[in-house]
């Protein structure tokens, strides 16, 4: 079998190729701009150009080197019946927990305001929060957000859970489709959005959903820059209507400089890392899954088109 991969912009190119290599040495593996024409069988991408599609057209599957494949699916080149199939946990669900986790104890607990006042000199403890006032609603219960659910629960928060359809995951109130959506937000403080992009999904956190919030919401985006109507947020954040925000994707990647959110004080801005591929447990994953593909057995993390994931 032959396989290109293609990841620009993305990571240097070199140790992902070996990777494959070390992971299927009976294929030939290639970087696709050193690969020629209609050669290869599979395709293994990150961020791909539209051209990798033109140039190879013998491809009988592309895998993502992620969970979200909203930018894969717009480009106009991908063949409509080519298979595409995602990264499945691949050590990335944990991380995402570990920085929900955070953001929520350090909104909860006020650890920003008690290091704005020990910087200014100021000794001040104050009385200790009660959970019972930070539920937190997490939007998406996929492999990434009910992994998130579950750290949250286990540090005695209330939690609760919305999803497109009905999800069991323990400790957790769950809540589905656009019925459940209004009673959800309006039980939640704290709002995580772990959400897959999708024609339904974006924009979906605007002036009308956050609002809904009890009074001194915040927002953590781990999702995609999309979800965010960024002037909504923001107007919501002058208005005192949501109290603070922490976010990790953007609608436009990296941020630029004179962009708004970073004279807000009141939102926690990180480059996108929430959740760090890693190369091995990826690359392992994709290569099971190509070897499935190959033996015609079924693998999961097949992309349903018309969802969107």
């Amino acid at each position: 079998m032959r396989i290109v991969v293609s990841v620009p912009g993305a990571f240097r190119i070199e140790p992902w190729v070996d990777a494959v290599k070390g992971a299927l040495p009976e294929a030939e593996v290639s970087a696709w701009d050193k690969a020629p024409a209609n050669w290869a069988d599979y395709a293994i991408v990150w961020a791909p150009e539209g051209a990798l599609f033109e140039d190879q057209r013998a491809l009988k599957a592309v895998f993502n080197l992620g969970a979200g494949v909203d930018a894969l699916l717009a480009l106009a080149a991908l063949p409509p019946g080519l298979p595409v199939v995602r990264l499945g946990d691949a050590g990335m669900s944990v991380q995402m927990a570990e920085y929900v986790c955070q953001a929520v104890i350090r909104f909860a607990r006020g650890l920003g305001e008690y290091e704005r006042e020990m910087k200014a000199g100021i000794w001040s403890a104050k009385r200790a929060p009660a959970r019972s006032d930070f539920p937190v609603g997490v939007m998406g219960l996929g492999a990434i957000g009910a992994r998130v659910a579950r750290a949250l629960a286990a540090f005695d928060y209330p939690v609760l859970g919305w999803s497109r359809s009905p999800k069991t995951v323990a400790g957790v109130a769950s809540y589905c489709g656009p019925a459940g959506l209004d009673a959800f937000l309006r039980a939640s403080r704290i709002l995580v959005c772990a959400l897959p992009l999708t024609p339904d999904t974006r924009g979906i956190l605007c002036r009308a959903t956050l609002e809904k919030l009890r009074p001194e919401g915040y927002l953590i985006n781990v999702g995609r820059g999309a979800h965010l109507i960024e002037d909504d947020l923001l107007e919501l954040l002058d208005e005192g209507v949501i109290k603070g925000a922490t976010l990790d994707v953007f609608t436009e990647e990296p941020l630029r400089g004179d962009h708004p959110f970073l004279r807000q004080p009141s939102i926690t801005l990180t480059p996108h890392i929430s959740a760090v591929t890693n190369r091995h447990l990826s690359v392992e994953q994709i290569a099971q899954k190509i070897k499935r593909f190959e033996a015609g057995a079924a693998i999961d993390g097949v992309v349903e088109r018309t969802r969107g994931y």
